[in-house]
């Protein structure tokens, strides 16, 4: 498993938070998120060998965020 750190702007709530956190979860070789509002951003542990940082970005960016980092 590798770990990124993603910064996020755009979250104002826990409603977004859990939002972010539901679009991470829902990737296929997320193993973990870890999301938070105070520090504005995403602690992923994710596969490698079945999605890279790219798509994960791609895919909060789809959600209405934006990916700082």
């Amino acid at each position: 498993m590798d770990k990124v750190i993603l910064g996020i702007s755009g979250m104002t709530c826990g409603g977004c938070v859990r939002s972010v956190s539901k679009v991470l979860n829902g990737l296929d070789g997320v193993a973990n998120s870890d999301v938070s509002l105070e520090d504005k951003r995403a602690v992923v542990e994710y596969d490698p060998a079945k999605l890279g940082v790219a798509e994960m970005k791609r895919a909060i960016e789809e959600a209405g965020y934006e990916v700082t980092a």
